[in-house]
């Protein structure tokens, strides 16, 4: 099985098991930066009231594995032999259940990387408790820090599934991948998103610890306390984002608002005339026109975009940010490579689109793929559902 070609992961081959959010975006990312992906995933398709989100699903082979019969685990096994990493968010247990596991993976290819996420960790009084973002995101402290003074508010759910979750799972896959360099040997890798999130949290942390932050929202430098740090409603209904949080910002924001503000812009006794007299300057024109007075300026003033108007934007145009792809635009890969850059995002793949194209190559002969169709231990999807267009 070689690599998809291209990118800096390339010859990297990765088994992703299929299940929902963090860890179908970790595949994603792993794919766009260049690795092999395959997708197993179980015939029928996504979990019963879960849409499938195309982006998650994405730039790799898709193979359809009944893995309550024997012969499908041992298809998914001889997979493994070959590869570099395994992706499972299952439930705590799972795996092994099904004979999947690390013990069983590992068995077969002790240079292996088995990535699992989940929400609570593989271990711990809630390890086996149903949880979502804001869940994670709660128990970390994550929670308790966003939103209004009133109420807490999650950030979509990027802090604990895909900040915590996604990336923690990435960074912890590629470091294992490294140390395996020097040792030879593989590893698991356990990321849980409320790690993540409290990880995420460490800037936080360290400045409540100091004395320097306030146990409490809209109270802080950074969570909409400050005035010059903050959202600001335009005549027009539209908003701008404000983050001149250095003195020559803030003489910027200033000079472009017209306003002389008394006391110093760290005069915290101050911040509520000076919110009432920035919010009511802002107030007096649209959105656009206040972009325009700001453009070209250190004031840290940027509009506040809908998903429909950033990808139009000029700068993210002008950096490619965005990518065409049916029925839409979605975000490329990131970050950027000055050698070997990331790959083109793809349409995702019907669920089973390659399944005798993978069995081929991991040496089934045509009657042994054919035993394994009709005994429904593997599922290929017909040619002219190979290519998934469902939006997610």
């Amino acid at each position: 099985m070689t690599g998809a070609g291209g990118g800096p992961l390339a010859g990297l081959t990765v088994i992703e098991l299929a299940g929902i959010g963090p860890g179908p975006f970790a595949a994603t990312l792993l794919a766009e930066l260049g690795a092999r992906v395959v997708r197993v995933e179980r015939p029928g398709g996504a979990e019963a009231g879960l849409v499938p989100v195309a982006g998650l699903r994405r730039s790799r082979a898709n193979v359809a594995v009944d893995l309550k019969r024997p012969e499908g685990v041992e298809v998914v096994l001889r997979l493994v032999e070959r590869a570099d990493v395994v992706i499972e968010g299952m439930r705590p247990g799972t795996a092994e259940r099904v004979g999947l596991g690390p013990d069983d993976c590992l068995a077969r290819n002790p240079r292996l990387v088995y990535g699992r996420i989940t929400g609570w960790g593989q271990e711990g009084p809630l390890a086996q408790t149903a949880g979502h973002d804001l869940n994670y995101a709660a128990l970390s402290g994550a929670l308790h820090a966003t939103g209004e003074a009133g109420k807490p508010r999650p950030a979509v759910n990027l802090v604990a599934d895909f900040g915590g979750g996604t990336l923690y799972l990435v960074t912890g896959v590629l470091a294992a991948l490294l140390e395996r360099e020097r040792s030879g040997r593989g590893q698991v890798v356990d990321a849980a998103m409320v790690d993540g999130a409290a990880s995420l949290m460490t800037m936080v942390y360290s400045l409540h610890a100091a004395g320097l932050w306030q146990d409490r929202r809209e109270a802080n430098l950074l969570d909409g306390g400050a005035p010059f740090y903050d959202t600001y409603a335009c005549a027009d209904g539209a908003f701008v984002a404000v983050g001149a949080l250095e003195p020559q910002f803030y003489a910027a924001l200033l000079a472009g608002l017209g306003l002389d503000l008394p006391e110093g812009q760290y005069a915290v006794a101050a911040w509520p005339q000076h919110r009432a007299a920035i919010a009511g300057r802002f107030a007096e024109r649209t959105r656009d026109e206040w972009v325009a007075v700001f453009e070209g300026t250190d004031a840290c003033v940027t509009p506040v975009l809908s998903l429909a108007e950033a990808p139009q934007h000029p700068h993210l145009r002008a950096r490619g940010v965005f990518a065409e792809v049916p029925g839409g635009v979605e975000p490329r890969v990131a970050p950027r490579f000055s050698r070997t850059p990331g790959l083109e995002p793809t349409p995702p793949r019907a669920i089973g689109a390659d399944t005798t194209a993978v069995l081929g190559e991991l040496g089934y002969d045509d009657a042994e793929v054919q035993r394994l169709l009709d005994v429904g231990a593997v599922v290929q999807a017909s040619a002219e559902d190979s290519v998934d267009g469902a939006e997610e």
